[in-house]
Protein backbone atom coordinates (compact mmCIF):
# COMPACT_ATOMS: atom_id res chain seq x y z
CA UNK A 1 0.00 0.00 0.00
CA UNK A 2 1.44 3.33 -1.09
CA UNK A 3 0.98 6.39 1.10
CA UNK A 4 1.15 10.06 0.13
CA UNK A 5 1.04 13.12 2.33
CA UNK A 6 -0.14 16.31 0.64
CA UNK A 7 -0.78 18.56 3.65
CA UNK A 8 0.79 21.80 2.39
CA UNK A 9 0.14 23.99 5.43
CA UNK A 10 1.80 22.91 8.67
CA UNK A 11 -0.21 25.29 10.85
CA UNK A 12 -2.63 22.52 11.85
CA UNK A 13 -2.09 22.21 15.57
CA UNK A 14 -0.95 18.77 16.70
CA UNK A 15 -2.95 18.87 19.91
CA UNK A 16 -6.13 19.83 18.07
CA UNK A 17 -5.62 17.00 15.64
CA UNK A 18 -5.08 14.46 18.40
CA UNK A 19 -8.18 15.68 20.21
CA UNK A 20 -10.32 15.45 17.09
CA UNK A 21 -8.80 12.10 16.19
CA UNK A 22 -9.76 10.64 19.57
CA UNK A 23 -13.30 11.92 19.26
CA UNK A 24 -13.76 10.62 15.72
CA UNK A 25 -11.69 7.45 16.01
CA UNK A 26 -14.59 5.04 16.10
CA UNK A 27 -16.54 6.50 13.19
CA UNK A 28 -13.42 7.00 11.09
CA UNK A 29 -12.16 3.49 11.69
CA UNK A 30 -15.50 2.10 10.60
CA UNK A 31 -15.59 4.31 7.52
CA UNK A 32 -12.00 3.48 6.59
CA UNK A 33 -12.73 -0.20 7.10
CA UNK A 34 -15.65 0.00 4.68
CA UNK A 35 -13.58 1.98 2.20
CA UNK A 36 -10.63 -0.40 2.20
CA UNK A 37 -12.91 -3.43 2.02
CA UNK A 38 -14.58 -2.00 -1.08
CA UNK A 39 -11.27 -1.54 -2.90
CA UNK A 40 -9.44 -4.58 -1.57
CA UNK A 41 -9.49 -6.24 -4.98
CA UNK A 42 -6.82 -3.95 -6.43
CA UNK A 43 -3.81 -1.76 -5.57
CA UNK A 44 -4.57 0.88 -2.96
CA UNK A 45 -3.29 4.42 -2.58
CA UNK A 46 -3.61 5.96 0.87
CA UNK A 47 -3.58 9.74 1.02
CA UNK A 48 -3.52 12.10 3.96
CA UNK A 49 -5.73 15.07 3.25
CA UNK A 50 -5.28 18.71 4.29
CA UNK A 51 -6.90 18.14 7.67
CA UNK A 52 -4.76 15.10 8.50
CA UNK A 53 -7.31 12.39 7.66
CA UNK A 54 -6.11 9.18 5.97
CA UNK A 55 -8.18 8.10 2.98
CA UNK A 56 -7.78 4.87 1.00
CA UNK A 57 -8.60 4.95 -2.72
CA UNK A 58 -7.83 2.71 -5.70
CA UNK A 59 -4.41 3.48 -7.11
CA UNK A 60 -6.11 4.00 -10.48
CA UNK A 61 -9.08 6.25 -9.76
CA UNK A 62 -11.75 6.43 -12.47
CA UNK A 63 -14.69 8.22 -10.79
CA UNK A 64 -14.23 11.45 -8.82
CA UNK A 65 -16.68 14.03 -7.46
CA UNK A 66 -15.55 17.54 -6.51
CA UNK A 67 -17.67 19.64 -4.15
CA UNK A 68 -15.32 22.64 -3.58
CA UNK A 69 -16.20 25.01 -6.41
CA UNK A 70 -12.79 25.65 -8.03
CA UNK A 71 -11.87 21.96 -7.95
CA UNK A 72 -13.79 20.74 -11.00
CA UNK A 73 -11.93 22.90 -13.50
CA UNK A 74 -8.61 22.03 -11.83
CA UNK A 75 -9.41 18.35 -12.18
CA UNK A 76 -10.19 18.80 -15.88
CA UNK A 77 -7.01 20.84 -16.40
CA UNK A 78 -4.71 18.36 -14.66
CA UNK A 79 -6.33 15.28 -16.20
CA UNK A 80 -6.57 16.84 -19.66
CA UNK A 81 -10.24 15.92 -19.99
CA UNK A 82 -13.51 15.16 -18.25
CA UNK A 83 -13.73 11.34 -18.33
CA UNK A 84 -13.01 10.81 -14.64
CA UNK A 85 -15.04 13.71 -13.25
CA UNK A 86 -18.54 12.38 -12.54
CA UNK A 87 -19.97 15.10 -10.29
CA UNK A 88 -19.43 18.74 -9.36
CA UNK A 89 -20.96 21.67 -7.47
CA UNK A 90 -23.64 23.63 -9.39
CA UNK A 91 -21.50 26.79 -9.22
CA UNK A 92 -18.61 24.85 -10.74
CA UNK A 93 -20.92 23.96 -13.58
CA UNK A 94 -22.16 27.52 -14.02
CA UNK A 95 -18.53 28.70 -14.37
CA UNK A 96 -17.98 25.95 -16.92
CA UNK A 97 -21.14 26.94 -18.82
CA UNK A 98 -20.20 30.64 -18.84
CA UNK A 99 -16.52 30.11 -19.58
CA UNK A 100 -14.33 28.58 -22.24
CA UNK A 101 -14.37 25.00 -20.92
CA UNK A 102 -17.88 24.71 -22.34
CA UNK A 103 -16.31 25.10 -25.79
CA UNK A 104 -13.14 23.12 -25.07
CA UNK A 105 -14.94 20.19 -23.44
CA UNK A 106 -18.65 20.30 -24.37
CA UNK A 107 -19.15 16.84 -22.88
CA UNK A 108 -18.58 18.41 -19.45
CA UNK A 109 -22.09 19.85 -19.68
CA UNK A 110 -23.40 16.32 -19.07
CA UNK A 111 -21.56 15.90 -15.75
CA UNK A 112 -24.00 15.81 -12.85
CA UNK A 113 -24.23 18.79 -10.53
CA UNK A 114 -27.03 17.47 -8.31
CA UNK A 115 -24.50 15.74 -6.04
CA UNK A 116 -24.72 18.79 -3.75
CA UNK A 117 -27.78 20.20 -2.07
CA UNK A 118 -28.03 23.51 -0.22
CA UNK A 119 -24.65 25.22 0.05
CA UNK A 120 -22.06 22.44 0.27
CA UNK A 121 -24.29 19.80 1.80
CA UNK A 122 -23.69 16.51 -0.05
CA UNK A 123 -26.66 14.82 -1.66
CA UNK A 124 -25.84 11.32 -0.48
CA UNK A 125 -28.64 9.61 -2.38
CA UNK A 126 -27.38 11.03 -5.68
CA UNK A 127 -23.76 10.34 -4.77
CA UNK A 128 -24.55 6.68 -4.18
CA UNK A 129 -26.09 6.57 -7.66
CA UNK A 130 -23.02 8.23 -9.17
CA UNK A 131 -20.83 5.76 -7.23
CA UNK A 132 -17.61 7.82 -6.92
CA UNK A 133 -14.38 6.23 -5.78
CA UNK A 134 -13.38 9.55 -4.20
CA UNK A 135 -15.17 12.75 -3.20
CA UNK A 136 -13.31 15.97 -2.48
CA UNK A 137 -15.11 18.09 0.12
CA UNK A 138 -14.37 21.24 2.11
CA UNK A 139 -12.51 20.59 5.35
CA UNK A 140 -13.25 23.87 7.12
CA UNK A 141 -17.06 23.81 7.17
CA UNK A 142 -17.52 21.29 9.95
CA UNK A 143 -19.08 17.89 10.47
CA UNK A 144 -22.39 18.83 8.86
CA UNK A 145 -20.90 18.54 5.38
CA UNK A 146 -18.55 15.63 6.07
CA UNK A 147 -20.43 13.26 8.37
CA UNK A 148 -23.08 12.33 5.75
CA UNK A 149 -20.28 11.18 3.43
CA UNK A 150 -18.42 9.22 6.10
CA UNK A 151 -21.60 7.64 7.40
CA UNK A 152 -22.40 6.44 3.89
CA UNK A 153 -18.92 4.91 3.57
CA UNK A 154 -17.93 7.25 0.73
CA UNK A 155 -14.20 7.90 0.33
CA UNK A 156 -13.77 11.58 1.16
CA UNK A 157 -10.67 13.78 1.09
CA UNK A 158 -10.93 17.21 2.70
CA UNK A 159 -9.49 20.42 1.27
CA UNK A 160 -8.74 23.76 2.91
CA UNK A 161 -9.08 27.20 1.36
CA UNK A 162 -7.64 30.66 1.52
CA UNK A 163 -3.95 30.79 0.62
CA UNK A 164 -1.45 29.78 -2.03
CA UNK A 165 -0.12 26.87 0.02
CA UNK A 166 -3.55 25.26 0.15
CA UNK A 167 -3.98 25.81 -3.59
CA UNK A 168 -0.67 24.12 -4.30
CA UNK A 169 -1.75 21.23 -2.08
CA UNK A 170 -4.88 20.82 -4.22
CA UNK A 171 -2.84 20.72 -7.42
CA UNK A 172 -0.39 18.22 -5.97
CA UNK A 173 -3.20 16.02 -4.62
CA UNK A 174 -5.16 15.97 -7.88
CA UNK A 175 -1.99 15.18 -9.82
CA UNK A 176 -1.22 12.21 -7.58
CA UNK A 177 -4.75 10.79 -7.39
CA UNK A 178 -5.09 11.05 -11.18
CA UNK A 179 -1.60 9.78 -11.91
CA UNK A 180 -0.74 13.14 -13.54
CA UNK A 181 2.15 14.16 -11.30
CA UNK A 182 4.22 15.69 -14.10
CA UNK A 183 1.34 17.87 -15.29
CA UNK A 184 0.63 19.01 -11.74
CA UNK A 185 4.29 19.82 -11.16
CA UNK A 186 4.42 21.90 -14.34
CA UNK A 187 1.48 23.95 -13.07
CA UNK A 188 3.17 24.36 -9.68
CA UNK A 189 6.43 25.46 -11.30
CA UNK A 190 4.53 28.02 -13.38
CA UNK A 191 2.86 29.40 -10.25
CA UNK A 192 6.14 29.70 -8.37
CA UNK A 193 8.02 31.32 -11.25
CA UNK A 194 5.29 33.92 -11.73
CA UNK A 195 5.12 34.64 -8.00
CA UNK A 196 8.85 35.26 -7.85
CA UNK A 197 8.76 37.45 -10.95
CA UNK A 198 5.99 39.74 -9.72
CA UNK A 199 7.22 39.87 -6.14
CA UNK A 200 10.67 40.86 -7.38
CA UNK A 201 9.26 43.67 -9.48
CA UNK A 202 7.10 44.97 -6.62
CA UNK A 203 10.02 45.28 -4.20
CA UNK A 204 11.02 48.56 -5.83
CA UNK A 205 7.54 50.14 -5.65
CA UNK A 206 7.04 52.59 -2.73
CA UNK A 207 3.88 52.13 -0.71
CA UNK A 208 2.56 55.56 -1.65
CA UNK A 209 2.70 54.62 -5.33
CA UNK A 210 0.42 51.62 -4.91
CA UNK A 211 -3.24 52.21 -5.86
CA UNK A 212 -6.09 51.67 -3.40
CA UNK A 213 -8.04 48.67 -4.73
CA UNK A 214 -11.30 47.12 -3.53
CA UNK A 215 -12.40 43.67 -4.64
CA UNK A 216 -16.14 42.97 -4.33
CA UNK A 217 -17.01 39.33 -3.64
CA UNK A 218 -20.63 40.48 -3.88
CA UNK A 219 -21.94 43.76 -5.17
CA UNK A 220 -25.52 43.18 -6.29
CA UNK A 221 -26.85 41.09 -3.39
CA UNK A 222 -24.72 42.91 -0.80
CA UNK A 223 -21.59 45.05 -0.67
CA UNK A 224 -19.07 42.42 0.49
CA UNK A 225 -15.37 43.07 -0.01
CA UNK A 226 -12.21 41.02 0.40
CA UNK A 227 -10.29 41.76 3.59
CA UNK A 228 -7.41 40.28 5.58
CA UNK A 229 -6.96 36.51 5.41
CA UNK A 230 -8.52 36.08 1.96
CA UNK A 231 -6.86 34.87 -1.22
CA UNK A 232 -8.02 38.08 -2.88
CA UNK A 233 -6.14 40.19 -0.33
CA UNK A 234 -3.08 38.07 -1.03
CA UNK A 235 -3.04 38.83 -4.73
CA UNK A 236 -3.96 42.50 -4.29
CA UNK A 237 -0.80 42.88 -2.25
CA UNK A 238 1.22 40.66 -4.59
CA UNK A 239 0.37 42.79 -7.63
CA UNK A 240 1.18 46.05 -5.90
CA UNK A 241 -2.06 47.40 -4.45
CA UNK A 242 -3.21 48.70 -1.09
CA UNK A 243 -6.41 47.09 0.15
CA UNK A 244 -8.46 49.69 2.09
CA UNK A 245 -10.28 46.78 3.78
CA UNK A 246 -7.00 45.16 4.79
CA UNK A 247 -7.51 45.88 8.49
CA UNK A 248 -10.80 43.97 8.48
CA UNK A 249 -11.15 40.19 8.21
CA UNK A 250 -12.69 37.75 5.74
CA UNK A 251 -15.45 39.23 3.54
CA UNK A 252 -17.17 41.98 5.55
CA UNK A 253 -20.30 43.67 4.26
CA UNK A 254 -19.74 47.40 4.08
CA UNK A 255 -21.85 50.48 3.44
CA UNK A 256 -21.68 52.81 0.47
CA UNK A 257 -20.57 55.48 2.91
CA UNK A 258 -17.55 53.36 3.77
CA UNK A 259 -16.71 52.94 0.09
CA UNK A 260 -16.83 56.71 -0.31
CA UNK A 261 -14.60 57.21 2.74
CA UNK A 262 -12.02 54.74 1.45
CA UNK A 263 -12.18 56.29 -2.05
CA UNK A 264 -10.72 53.29 -3.94
CA UNK A 265 -8.78 54.16 -7.07
CA UNK A 266 -9.61 50.80 -8.68
CA UNK A 267 -12.62 48.53 -8.16
CA UNK A 268 -12.63 44.84 -9.11
CA UNK A 269 -15.92 43.00 -9.59
CA UNK A 270 -16.34 39.28 -8.92
CA UNK A 271 -17.11 36.60 -11.47
CA UNK A 272 -19.74 34.86 -9.33
CA UNK A 273 -22.54 37.35 -9.98
CA UNK A 274 -22.94 36.68 -13.69
CA UNK A 275 -25.24 39.67 -14.20
CA UNK A 276 -22.82 42.08 -12.54
CA UNK A 277 -20.94 44.53 -14.77
CA UNK A 278 -19.03 47.81 -14.33
CA UNK A 279 -22.18 49.58 -15.51
CA UNK A 280 -23.78 48.68 -12.15
CA UNK A 281 -21.09 50.67 -10.35
CA UNK A 282 -21.01 53.56 -12.79
CA UNK A 283 -24.78 53.82 -12.51
CA UNK A 284 -24.73 54.11 -8.71
CA UNK A 285 -25.19 57.84 -8.14
CA UNK A 286 -23.98 57.56 -4.53
CA UNK A 287 -20.54 56.47 -5.76
CA UNK A 288 -20.22 59.11 -8.48
CA UNK A 289 -17.35 60.91 -6.72
CA UNK A 290 -15.32 57.80 -5.94
CA UNK A 291 -11.98 57.94 -7.76
CA UNK A 292 -12.43 54.54 -9.46
CA UNK A 293 -15.75 55.71 -10.88
CA UNK A 294 -14.61 59.19 -11.93
CA UNK A 295 -11.52 57.78 -13.65
CA UNK A 296 -13.34 54.82 -15.18
CA UNK A 297 -11.28 52.17 -13.39
CA UNK A 298 -13.91 49.55 -12.58
CA UNK A 299 -13.06 46.11 -13.99
CA UNK A 300 -14.90 42.81 -14.18
CA UNK A 301 -12.46 40.01 -13.32
CA UNK A 302 -11.77 37.64 -16.26
CA UNK A 303 -13.25 34.17 -16.62
CA UNK A 304 -11.14 31.51 -18.32
CA UNK A 305 -11.12 27.81 -17.51
CA UNK A 306 -12.47 29.05 -14.19
CA UNK A 307 -13.23 32.42 -12.64
CA UNK A 308 -9.88 34.12 -12.15
CA UNK A 309 -10.73 35.69 -8.78
CA UNK A 310 -10.57 32.54 -6.56
CA UNK A 311 -7.41 30.40 -6.39
CA UNK A 312 -7.24 28.14 -9.43
CA UNK A 313 -4.97 26.55 -12.01
CA UNK A 314 -4.82 29.80 -14.02
CA UNK A 315 -3.90 32.12 -11.12
CA UNK A 316 -0.60 33.26 -12.72
CA UNK A 317 -2.63 34.80 -15.54
CA UNK A 318 -4.77 36.62 -12.97
CA UNK A 319 -1.67 37.97 -11.22
CA UNK A 320 -0.26 39.28 -14.50
CA UNK A 321 -3.61 40.84 -15.44
CA UNK A 322 -3.71 42.58 -12.07
CA UNK A 323 -0.14 43.82 -12.37
CA UNK A 324 -0.96 45.37 -15.75
CA UNK A 325 -4.14 47.01 -14.41
CA UNK A 326 -2.44 48.33 -11.26
CA UNK A 327 0.93 49.32 -12.75
CA UNK A 328 0.62 49.72 -16.53
CA UNK A 329 3.85 51.71 -16.61
CA UNK A 330 5.79 48.71 -15.23
CA UNK A 331 4.24 45.67 -16.88
CA UNK A 332 3.81 45.08 -20.59
CA UNK A 333 2.93 41.40 -20.82
CA UNK A 334 1.30 40.24 -24.04
CA UNK A 335 -1.45 38.59 -22.03
CA UNK A 336 -3.35 37.37 -25.07
CA UNK A 337 -0.26 35.51 -26.28
CA UNK A 338 0.31 34.14 -22.76
CA UNK A 339 -3.25 32.82 -22.65
CA UNK A 340 -2.69 31.00 -25.95
CA UNK A 341 0.68 29.56 -24.93
CA UNK A 342 -0.45 28.35 -21.52
CA UNK A 343 -3.85 27.04 -22.57
CA UNK A 344 -2.17 24.87 -25.18
CA UNK A 345 -0.29 22.83 -22.56
CA UNK A 346 -2.87 23.10 -19.78
CA UNK A 347 -5.94 22.13 -21.81
CA UNK A 348 -4.46 20.93 -25.09
CA UNK A 349 -6.53 23.61 -26.84
CA UNK A 350 -5.73 26.91 -28.57
CA UNK A 351 -8.35 29.64 -28.00
CA UNK A 352 -9.50 31.83 -30.87
CA UNK A 353 -9.33 35.62 -30.78
CA UNK A 354 -13.05 35.73 -30.04
CA UNK A 355 -12.60 33.30 -27.16
CA UNK A 356 -9.76 35.40 -25.72
CA UNK A 357 -12.03 38.45 -25.91
CA UNK A 358 -14.55 36.49 -23.86
CA UNK A 359 -11.96 35.41 -21.29
CA UNK A 360 -10.79 39.00 -20.76
CA UNK A 361 -14.37 40.31 -20.80
CA UNK A 362 -13.57 42.82 -23.50
CA UNK A 363 -17.26 43.60 -23.92
CA UNK A 364 -17.68 44.68 -20.28
CA UNK A 365 -14.25 46.25 -19.75
CA UNK A 366 -13.66 47.82 -23.17
CA UNK A 367 -14.22 51.40 -21.99
CA UNK A 368 -12.24 51.06 -18.75
CA UNK A 369 -9.07 53.12 -18.42
CA UNK A 370 -6.06 51.42 -19.98
CA UNK A 371 -7.97 48.34 -21.14
CA UNK A 372 -6.99 48.84 -24.76
CA UNK A 373 -3.74 47.00 -23.92
CA UNK A 374 -5.78 43.77 -23.71
CA UNK A 375 -7.53 44.22 -27.05
CA UNK A 376 -6.53 42.61 -30.32
CA UNK A 377 -3.54 44.20 -32.02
Amino acid sequence: MKELFFVKNRSVRILSFVFLALICLGSRAAAEGRQEAEIADGPVLTITDQTGRRVAVPSSVERVVTIPIPAASMMIAIDGGTDRLVGMHPKSKSALEEGILREFFPEALDIRSDVVGNGFMPNVETLLQVDPQLVFQWGHLGADVTDPLENAGINTALLLYGNQEYLEGWIQAFGTVLGREEKAQRILDWHQATLEEIRGAMEAVPQDEKPRVLYFLRYLSSKSVAAQGTYNDFYLNLAGAVNPAGDMKSFPEISEEQIIAWDPEIILLNGFESDLSPADVYGNEKLADVSAVKNHKVYKVPLGGYRWDPPNQESPLMWKWLAMVFHPEMFSYDLRAEIVANYEWIYGKIPTEDQIDGILRIDMNADAAGYSVFKRK
